[in-house]
């Protein structure tokens, strides 16, 4: 399950839903490309201290492929 992440009260709601699927799912969270700077950060402190977590991004953005 991938999670986009456009500001902190996201990472509630990711929880929320993960608590919904099976425990042998894989579980994302991606910034919101236009709110990357700014969330990245958080994601990756977040993952850091809940490590069922995973870091997820849109390469095909920093590639330039549509």
């Amino acid at each position: 399950m991938k999670i986009i992440i456009y500001n902190k009260s996201d990472l509630d709601w990711a929880e929320q839903w993960a608590r919904q699927v099976s425990p042998s799912c894989r579980l994302y969270l991606q910034p919101e490309w236009s709110k990357s700077a700014t969330v990245t950060p958080l994601i990756i402190e977040y993952i850091k201290e809940n490590p069922q977590w995973r870091f997820s991004l849109q390469l095909h953005k920093y590639i330039h492929v549509p």
